[in-house]
């Protein structure tokens, strides 16, 4: 990696969110504040995009003493991540001023919502952008804190239970995640030397190959299990569905959409210090058995869900099953599909969410045999909900078809004992989605639907996204995507 003398984009990037956090604090609840809100992540997105172009003009970078770099990996997750959360905040402008007509949220609360959002956004970018191991463990407790105040923010009894759920999980998650990180630094101070270099992505890389392996596979177990409770693979997932429906909807969104990518962007970055170290399979039979277990488990329960967002909650645990497969799989077509996953997913969940919130606003529930006639009583909102459902359940021409198939393709080539597994899982799951969707937007409109002041447009990008890159996958997406499999070979 070359030392760039040139941080300026880097530092906007970061403090972007900070910085709206903190004029958010003094503006409080008053007309502003969603507008600040929305200005202060496009402005985080703006410099992502500029970043990203100086990515692509100078090639990888590190800035602030080599403490954050910039690389083929965390640049498109990042970009991801602002973008996101831009369209994010221009859905809830409407959204949360419906919470708040209701009498849902009050004032404090929305002083909550917006500090916190922007905190949250903060604290995935400090994760993605940090080289250092001790640093990411940082950013994703602080995103874990910024969250629960989220989660909670509705203030009912299920509401708290649900944080206090997210919090007491994800915080022993997190604290099992800190012992492997000391495991990690421990075999490489002997390598390194002690102190912060030896705790470097990029040093720790480029000598993963004479890390002590015994030492790499134990902390590769307790980061496993560590940073596995936030991505909410199986059995590590019991706080996702409640937090997930228990929360307001944008931040539904972007927990299923970027909170999950940073835990497993983590754990792919150990398993190549895992794979450089012991040269075995070790860490992707990890994954790939982790994987499969969410992509059953989260299958059938499906099935059985009553409450939509808690149904979407587990197609997320699901679909990170599959992507923690794809990496676990390995080989230049599973890591590329699952990274095209990770992209393809954000996009599609969000914007089911946002649909899902559309219905529930509509019909006063977030019960599904109460959604009824949403093609009649509002034909985008059931439109939306009906093509993000098809994206979501993997059917063509969308971009989770193009990832599943490729999964798939590279599953039977390499490991054809998984294959009827990831079959049986993807079927299910497909099942449940299309069967549960048909009633809520076919028949007549009920008596209680109520019109919703919609916001069509960030669901209207994302699904047009989703369709254009299962159709055909930019030139300068496939080169970053490649440049990424090198690095995690």
């Amino acid at each position: 990696m070359n030392l760039m003398n040139n941080s300026d984009i880097l530092f906007l990037f970061m403090a972007a969110p900070f910085i709206s956090a903190a004029i958010l604090i003094l503006v409080g609840d008053r007309k502003p504040a969603p507008e600040i809100n929305i200005a202060g992540s496009a402005a985080t997105f703006a410099a992502g995009v500029a970043l990203a172009i100086e990515y692509c003009a100078k090639g990888p970078m590190m800035n602030f003493g080599h403490l954050f770099f910039v690389d083929a990996l965390n640049i498109y997750l990042a970009v991801l991540t602002s973008f996101v959360a831009m369209t994010t905040a221009v859905f809830s402008r409407k959204y949360m001023r419906q919470e708040r007509e209701h009498g849902r949220v009050g004032h404090a609360a929305m002083r909550y919502y917006h500090v916190m959002y922007q905190m949250f956004i903060f604290s995935m970018i400090l994760a993605l952008m940090s080289n250092n191991i001790g640093i990411l463990w940082i950013a994703t407790e602080l995103a874990t804190l910024a969250t629960v105040l989220l989660v909670s923010l509705y203030r009912t009894p299920t509401a708290i239970e649900a944080a206090w759920k997210y919090f007491i999980l994800c915080g022993v998650g997190i604290a099992i995640a800190l012992f492997g990180t000391v495991l990690v630094y421990f075999a490489a101070e002997k390598v390194l030397g002690e102190g912060g270099e030896a705790m470097l992505w990029t040093n720790l890389n480029m000598v993963s190959g004479k890390l002590e392996p015994t030492i790499l596979s134990l902390a590769f177990v307790f980061l496993m299990v560590g940073y596995g409770t936030k991505v909410g693979l199986v059995p590590l997932h019991n706080w996702l569905p409640d937090a997930h429906s228990e929360g307001p909807t944008p931040i539904s969104a972007l927990l299923s959409g970027l909170l999950l990518n940073i835990a497993l962007y983590s754990l792919v970055r150990c398993k190549a210090l895992v794979d450089g170290s012991t040269h075995t399979d070790f860490a992707g039979s990890m994954m790939m058995a982790f994987g499969i277990m969410s992509i059953l488990v989260a299958g059938f329960s499906i099935l059985r869900q009553k409450d939509i967002k808690r149904m979407f909650a587990y197609s997320s645990i699901e679909h990170m099953g599959i992507a923690t497969f794809g990496f676990g799989l390995g080989g230049p077509l599973g890591t590329f599909a699952a990274l095209l996953h990770l992209l393809v997913h954000s996009l599609t969940k969000s914007a089911v969410f946002y649909t899902a919130g559309h219905a529930a606003l509509m019909h006063g529930t977030q019960e599904m045999d109460k959604i009824r006639g949403l093609f009649k009583g509002n034909p985008l909102v059931g439109w939306s909900l009906m093509l993000g459902v098809m994206a979501l359940a993997g059917m063509p021409p969308f971009g989770i078809f193009t990832t599943e198939f490729l999964i798939l393709t590279a599953t039977i080539q390499q490991a054809p004992l998984w294959a009827p597994f990831l079959l049986i899982g993807l079927a299910v799951a497909f099942a449940g989605l299309i069967r549960v969707v048909q009633p809520m937007v076919s028949g007549e409109v009920p008596d209680y639907q109520k019109p919703v002041a919609a916001a069509h447009l960030p669901v209207l990008v994302h699904l047009a996204i989703v369709l254009i890159i299962g159709l055909y996958i930019p030139d300068f997406l496939n080169q970053w995507f490649n440049t990424a499999v090198e690095m995690l070979k």
